[in-house]
């Protein structure tokens, strides 16, 4: 099990909290300096500290117990940093003793899971923490962007493990979320400290911060790589000067029969990129690229040819996390010419085909296949282009960071009692940065689904999440998409605190005259979708994926452009 202690502090952290906390306390004002002045100097620390965010008492109580008499911005920071991860880790041992409530395999598998994503939430707090020791005082920007991914990770891996008590019947969700309370709590008000640092720095118009090329931290193919390697991104099989580290062959003529044989000799920790060349072939495996699994590139034969395929399902009594055909979990992961399935079927519900948390990912010229909860954009930052998505429910859901651009996406047929929906984005806190965006995209019926689709009712999303936000932009959307656009997920949960938009569609699906009238459909400008959900300002993709060979559009088209690029 991962510790909890959290690394030495940092100029940084010294800027953030003594820039929040000198604003905290010129701006509470002379009404409270009678009451201030009967407290104690940590105890008026603690509570200038914690003034910006959103669960005061849990930070000031956690403070008080952990911070002892400590008063200086520096030693709050820490002990915030670490309290957090206490708790977390604390959660993680009760997962651990809950297990003698299981009395079923999705509740087993649960709280199983709830120790693995736990440790992924303490991994992105050390991660957050030790590494604002990379920045310094040119472009501050670049430093948040990642502090913002980090500790919106944070969140949602606890939100994730929750969710996996879905449908199960046992005291064991009830008693876990009890014991995640004051952690999501704490993790949500660090991400406060981090917004208030920016926007104090903004106001005050100081220095900005820029952020150190921290090329050993897996940022895809940093641009020290050797030409030789970068080069190799640029061409595919069969091309000159094509030469992968690694061939895997169903046939024998490579290194290795499986893939899972060829993950377990790549190199961990990797700092250089590391190419995996699987040939054409049908690889009935379930493949898991593990979170010490960085910069890998895996490269295929197209979409069509290499194909990796599974079965697995809700209806199996197990998480949907776990019905996961592949999961890519190792930051700077790349595929390219690939196909993932999940062939459960539409009557067995959730069978996710991939699921993706790895930071700084691409996928291109992919495919991804299934019915319910196909494509599972978990967390961080990721980025697909030329892709192919196929499914009926919520089949593109999660809380990464994540652009779509140029793919196609086709909606398959449903069962007859059920409805289709493309999105279910599963963004719970206001503060996180996490998002579906949706830009220069067909969506299409699936060729099985072509003739039936005036029996079924399809949407563009649904809202999982309190703070769900999916964001439409000059994408092609299909005739048989209903005028509504977007469906409730139960009554009116989330319908206020959504965030959905659509910016300069075409198609006959895109006419806006009949859609919902909810409080959380916006109505965005081009120049503000331009500002905040782009690859260059939403996933900052100016900063990675051009080593990787993959092409982007960093903006936007240029307004009312009416072509496709497909």
């Amino acid at each position: 099990m991962k510790g909890a202690v959290i690394g030495a502090s940092t100029v940084l952290v010294v800027a953030v909290v003594a820039t929040i906390c000198v604003v905290s306390f010129k701006g509470s004002g002379d009404g409270g300096r009678a009451e201030e002045g009967e407290m104690s100097t940590s105890v008026k620390s603690i509570k200038s500290f914690c003034q910006p965010v959103d669960y005061r008492e849990t930070c000031e109580k956690a403070l008080e117990a952990a911070a002892g008499n400590a008063t200086s911005p520096t030693e709050l920071a820490k002990a915030i940093f670490k309290v957090t991860s206490d708790r977390i880790a604390k959660a993680v041992r009760e997962s651990a003793l809950l297990n003698e409530l299981k009395h079923d395999r999705r509740t087993s598998g649960a709280l199983h899971n709830c120790g693995e994503l736990l440790d992924y939430a303490i991994d992105d707090l050390r991660t957050t923490f030790d590494r604002l020791g990379g920045f310094e005082m040119t472009n501050f920007k670049s430093a948040v962007d990642d502090l913002r991914t980090w500790l919106s990770s944070a969140l949602t891996y606890q939100e994730t493990c929750l969710d996996g008590f879905e449908n199960t019947t046992t005291p064991a969700a009830g008693k876990m979320r009890k014991a995640l309370n004051s952690s999501q709590e704490l993790t949500e008000n660090i991400l406060a400290l981090v917004d208030e640092f920016s926007e104090t720095l903004a106001n005050l118009g100081l220095p900005s911060f820029h952020r150190r090329l921290l090329a050993e931290h897996a940022r895809g193919a940093p641009s020290w790589m050797p030409d030789a390697k970068r080069r190799l991104l640029l061409v595919s099989p069969g091309e000159k000067g094509f030469r992968p580290d690694v061939t895997v062959a169903k046939d024998g003529s490579g290194d290795f029969r499986t893939i899972n044989a060829a993950l377990a000799k790549v190199p961990l920790k990797s700092a250089t990129t590391y190419v995996m060349y699987v040939k054409a072939g049908k690889y009935r495996e379930y493949v898991s690229v593990a979170r010490n699994v960085t910069n890998l590139v895996m490269v295929g034969d197209g979409a069509t040819k290499t194909v990796i395929t599974g079965h697995k399902s809700f209806m199996m009594n197990i998480t949907t996390k776990d019905t996961a055909t592949m999961e890519a979990i190792g930051n700077g992961f790349l595929m390219r010419g690939i196909g993932v399935k999940n062939t459960a079927g539409a009557k067995n519900h959730q069978a996710v085909a991939l699921r993706v948390q790895s930071d700084m990912s691409a996928f291109y010229e992919c495919r991804f296949d299934g019915y319910q909860d196909t494509l599972y954009t978990h967390t961080s930052r990721q980025y697909y282009r030329d892709c192919v998505i196929t499914g009926t429910i919520d089949f593109i859901f999660g809380n990464a960071q994540v652009v779509f651009q140029n793919c196609l996406i086709q909606v398959r047929k449903c069962m007859d009692n059920q409805q289709n929906i493309v999105t279910a984005q599963g963004r719970k806190e206001r503060r996180s940065v996490g998002g579906t965006v949706i830009h220069n995209c067909t969506v299409a019926p699936h060729p099985e689904f072509e003739k039936s689709v005036g029996r079924f009712r399809t949407f563009l999303g649904r809202p999982w999440k309190e703070h769900s936000r999916t964001l439409y932009i000059q994408s092609e959307i299909g005739g048989f998409i209903d005028p509504q656009g977007w469906l409730p997920w139960l009554g009116d949960f989330g319908l206020s605190t959504c965030y959905y938009a659509e910016v300069e569609n075409h198609g006959p699906g895109a006419n806006m005259t009949r859609r919902v009238k909810w409080r959380g459909i916006k109505n965005i400008t081009y120049q503000h979708a331009l500002q905040k959900y782009t690859v260059e300002s939403f996933i900052q993709g100016q900063h990675w994926l051009p080593q990787l060979g993959v092409p982007f559009i960093p903006g936007l088209l240029p307004q009312q452009q009416s072509g496709r690029i497909h």
